[in-house]
């Protein structure tokens, strides 16, 4: 039976970094009007991003507009990255702040996009096992149940001690990987380093790069995926035509800002990211990489 063959289905869904739950949920727009039938639930990531922890070349290719006055707009993230010590600042309170939310309500499912892939395929794996890291239990407990899938929008593993514990040899909670063919963000090899973990999975390749797809096809794909989940026999958006054609509008870039990359930003980052998903360097560039 397929999961639309019961009652609403909820959906967590986690933003990306510099992003945050208003500028994302509107940013999906017309998934969510697609899949008026699936409550999906956004949330604020509780790190605050200040001008030194974004790079300056992000917002030359996609990052979203933010302003200190407009609390819409102010940009966060679930853990600042440090290349020093490899470690993600900030993670050990955004899992609490995560388990207080789990602990009251109840999802069906995950969606992140970018960092908040990362960490939708995180919690999901620490679901499955939250005795790994006892912090996350409720008076000896898990604070949810696992989830029934995963949806990981340009997602990549996390280098995290804390990750790489939780992770272990891999996690088993059905899960959709979306990549990008021309994302210079997370390339292939570095989506790869989360697909290699993820032991029931199903990847699918969009023409694009770092954003969620949006043209008709994809759209009509992920909203039934919402709804009936992974065991559900939905043809491949690849395979479907999108109505009014092929290119994606320039209004209609849901997770990233349709102002064209300027190229010195895309042959930096590009450099940054074939430098292998393992190796960071200290650079404030790489930042952009590491945190996304």
């Amino acid at each position: 039976m397929s999961l639309a063959a019961t009652t609403t289905r909820r959906i967590l869904v986690l933003h990306g970094f510099t992003q945050n739950a208003t500028i994302f949920s509107n940013r999906l727009g017309a998934l969510r009007k697609q899949a008026k039938d699936v409550e999906m639930v956004f949330l604020d990531a509780p790190i605050i991003l200040d001008h030194a922890d974004i790079p300056g070349d992000f917002y030359a290719i996609g990052g979203p507009p933010r302003s200190e006055d407009d609390p819409a707009t102010i940009a966060r993230a679930w853990w600042r990255w440090n290349p020093d010590v490899l470690k993600a600042i900030g993670l050990e309170d955004t899992l609490a702040y995560l388990r207080e939310r789990l602990r009251v309500d109840r999802f069906d499912g995950v969606m992140g996009f970018s960092q908040g892939a990362g960490l939708a395929a995180l919690l999901s794996a620490l679901l499955e096992r939250p005795e790994v890291y006892p912090p996350f239990l409720v008076d000896g407990k898990p604070p949810h149940p696992p989830f029934k899938f995963c949806i990981a929008v340009s997602g990549f593993k996390l280098l995290d001690p804390l990750a790489h514990e939780v992770f272990g040899s891999g996690y088993s909670t059905p899960t959709l990987h979306i990549i990008g063919k021309t994302d210079v963000i997370v390339t292939e090899e570095r989506a790869k380093t989360l697909m290699d973990i993820s032991f029931n999975k199903r990847v699918e390749e969009h023409e694009g790069g770092h954003f969620v797809p949006s043209k008709s096809n994809w759209r009509a794909f992920v909203a039934e995926y919402l709804r009936s989940g992974p065991n559900a026999d939905i043809p491949s958006p690849s395979a479907i035509k999108a109505a009014g054609g092929d290119s994606v509008p320039s209004s209609a870039l849901p997770s990233g800002r349709a102002t064209p990359v300027v190229p010195a930003a895309v042959n930096q980052v590009q450099k940054i990211a074939n430098s292998g998903s393992n190796t960071i360097s200290d650079s404030k560039d790489s930042k952009l990489v590491a945190s996304l």
